[in-house]
């Protein structure tokens, strides 16, 4: 597998260290890149995280960007500047930073989110909740999407 997939909840033990999943320290290897690159999220209380392709990711982003104008600026001072390398240890452990911990309002508990080419790092009370914003907001597009209620809409004359 050489995507991160499912969700996982570890403690930090008592040095602040937290072990990353196996599976997506299997996917860290492939990737090739040497430690954990992470990176504030741009709209939520949580740490975008990765290797390789995620660094890609965020490059072809700016790329879509005039280099030095104010959109770059912004973008690259938030996925670049903010961002962190954090070492793996051989057993497989990072320690989160306090940049990292107070962003994401980590205590003693993180949640391991997969997200294909990257995962996110998130408190698990917040991401919980998040989750169940998610749920919400996708069951509403289904139903907004869904053919018997668009063919309501249509009939009504609302062109919902």
């Amino acid at each position: 597998m050489d995507e991160f997939v499912s969700t996982f909840t570890n403690r930090l033990d008592a040095k602040g260290r937290v072990s990353i999943p196996a599976s997506f320290r299997a996917v860290l290897t492939v990737d090739g890149f040497d430690g954990l690159y992470c990176c504030p999220t741009l709209d939520r209380n949580a740490v975008d995280a990765g290797g390789n392709r995620l660094r890609e990711r965020i490059k072809a982003s700016l790329a879509n960007f005039e280099p030095f104008s104010e959109d770059h600026e912004l973008l690259s001072t938030t996925l670049i500047g903010e961002s962190e390398i954090l070492k793996i240890d051989q057993d497989g452990r990072v320690i989160l930073s306090d940049a990292i911990r107070a962003h994401a309002g980590i205590a003693d508990r993180v949640t391991f989110v997969g997200q294909g080419y990257k995962f996110q790092i998130w408190e698990p009370d917040r991401f919980e909740a998040y989750r169940k914003e998610a749920q919400d907001r996708l069951r509403d597009l289904r139903r907004r999407l869904s053919p018997s209620h668009r063919a309501a809409g249509a009939s009504s004359g609302t062109g919902e």
